[in-house]
C-alpha cells in the first residue's frame, strides 16, 4: 500500500502551492492532462467514429465508476454537466405537480444553486428549515421533495440523513441527497441510506474537474419514473431518430442531450485515485487533519465554525477571523490556497495528499497576517469581490 504522501507526485500544483482548497476545487491529477490528450487524439484521428468507439457511452461508463465510490449498483448513476441540471431532471419526474403535494423542504444552508432552482418554480411551496431536526419536523403528507445536502458547504456539517429519509418515506415524499461535499471524503452508501436520488459533482473531493456532475436514481424508481426534462440520449433507440419518446431502461432514461466526453475523460483520473486510496482511508486521514486545524485555530484564539464532533464534521474547517475576506486575499498572495465565503470565514480543506506541515504553515500564515495587519491593503478590494 502506497503511503499517502507518495500521491503528492500525482498533483502538479503541490510543487509550488500550499493547496488546501480541495473542498472548492480539488487539485488536478497529473493524468487528467493525459486523458484529455487521449480524447483530443480520438477527435483528431478517429473523427465521427469516436462516438461509437467510446464517447457516446461515457455518461453511463463513468457514471458506474462514480457509483462504485458512492455505493450505487451498476447502471444507476449517470453523468451530467452539474448539480442544477441533475436536480432539475429529478424534479421533472413529478410534473405536473399535484397541488395537494407541492411542498419542498430543505435546510437554510443548502447550496444556493439548489435553492434557486426550487424557489424559481411557481407551482412549488418551499419550506426553509434551520437544521436537519427541523426538516424532519416539517415533512408531512403535503411534501413532494426533500432536496438536502449531505454536508453543508459553509460549515462542513454532516446532516442526519437517515432520520430525514425515514420521515420522508413515511409520508411518501422523495429525498434528493446532494453529495457534492461528501463524495470522495466522507464514506457514503446511497443504497444503505435508501435515498431516492443522489446528485453531486467532481469539482471538489473527487478531483474530477468541472463539467462532471452526476445523478443517481434508486433502481426501482428508475424503471417507472419518466423525466420530462429529457433529450435524445434518454431514448431507447437514440440513433433511430424517432418522432416520439420511448424511454431507455434504468438511469439512462435520465440523460438529456449530447454528452460531454472531454470532461468525462478528464474526470476519470481523479476517480481512479479515489478508488485506489479508498474513501475510508481518506476519511481517517481527513479527521486527523481537520482536528489539527481546529486545535491550531483554538490555540490562536480564532473561532471555529465547523463541527467539533468528528461524526458531524465533513472534510473542511471554517475559521472566523477579523476581516476574513482581506486576510484570505493576503493569504492567497503568499501561495496558500483555501477560500473565503461570506457569512462564514476562511475555509481550509486538506485532502489525502496534504501534509500536516502544510496545515501548520497555513494557520501560521493566517496568524501572522492578522497580527501584523498585512491584510489592510486588501480591505477595499476584498469588499468589492
Amino acid at each position: 500500500m502506497r503511503a499517502l504522501t507518495d500521491y503528492r507526485a500525482e498533483f502538479p500544483i503541490l510543487s509550488e502551492t500550499t493547496y488546501l482548497a480541495n473542498h472548492t476545487l480539488g487539485a488536478m491529477p497529473r493524468k487528467a492532462a493525459e486523458r484529455l490528450a487521449e480524447y483530443a487524439t480520438m477527435w483528431a484521428e478517429r473523427g465521427i467514429r469516436s462516438w461509437a468507439e467510446g464517447w457516446w457511452e461515457t455518461p453511463m461508463r463513468v457514471g458506474d465508476q462514480i457509483g462504485r465510490i458512492i455505493g450505487a449498483p451498476p447502471g444507476s448513476t449517470v453523468m451530467h454537466q452539474n448539480v442544477a441540471i441533475a436536480e432539475a431532471i429529478a424534479l421533472s419526474c413529478f410534473r405536473p405537480v399535484d397541488p395537494a403535494r407541492n411542498r419542498v423542504v430543505f435546510e437554510r444552508g443548502n447550496f444556493p444553486s439548489v435553492r434557486y432552482l426550487y424557489q424559481a418554480q411557481p407551482d412549488l411551496e418551499v419550506e426553509v428549515c434551520e437544521d436537519d431536526a427541523e426538516i424532519v419536523e416539517r415533512i408531512d403528507e403535503r411534501t413532494l421533495l426533500v432536496p438536502i445536502s449531505h454536508v453543508i458547504f459553509k460549515q462542513a456539517e454532516i446532516q442526519d440523513v437517515e432520520s430525514i429519509v425515514r420521515r420522508a418515506h413515511e409520508v411518501g415524499a422523495h429525498v434528493i441527497l446532494d453529495c457534492y461535499q461528501s463524495a470522495g471524503i466522507v464514506p457514503l452508501d446511497v443504497t444503505d441510506l435508501a435515498v431516492d436520488f443522489a446528485v453531486g459533482g467532481s469539482v471538489k473531493w473527487l478531483c474530477g474537474g468541472p463539467g462532471n456532475g452526476w445523478l443517481y436514481v434508486r433502481p426501482d424508481l428508475a424503471e417507472r419514473l419518466e423525466p420530462t426534462y429529457t433529450g435524445w440520449q434518454a431514448h431507447e433507440r437514440p440513433f433511430g431518430f424517432e418522432e416520439e419518446m420511448e424511454y431507455a431502461a434504468g438511469a439512462t432514461r435520465f440523460l438529456t442531450g449530447t454528452p460531454n466526453p472531454a470532461a468525462h475523460y478528464a474526470g476519470t483520473a481523479g476517480y481512479d485515485l479515489i478508488e485506489e486510496v479508498g474513501v475510508s482511508r481518506i476519511r481517517e486521514n481527513s479527521l486527523s487533519q481537520t482536528q489539527l486545524l481546529i486545535d491550531l485555530a483554538d490555540a490562536a484564539g480564532f473561532d471555529v465554525l465547523s463541527p467539533r464532533d468528528p461524526a458531524r464534521r465533513g472534510g473542511s474547517v471554517t475559521i472566523a477571523v477579523p476581516e476574513a475576506a482581506a486576510v484570505y486575499a493576503e493569504l492567497e498572495t503568499r501561495g496558500t490556497l483555501g477560500d473565503f465565503r461570506p457569512g462564514a470565514g476562511i475555509r481550509l480543506g486538506p485532502h489525502f495528499f496534504n501534509t500536516n506541515d502544510e496545515i501548520e504553515h497555513a494557520v501560521s500564515q493566517i496568524i501572522e497576517i492578522v497580527e501584523t495587519g498585512a491584510y489592510a491593503r486588501h480591505i477595499g478590494i476584498a469588499a468589492a469581490h
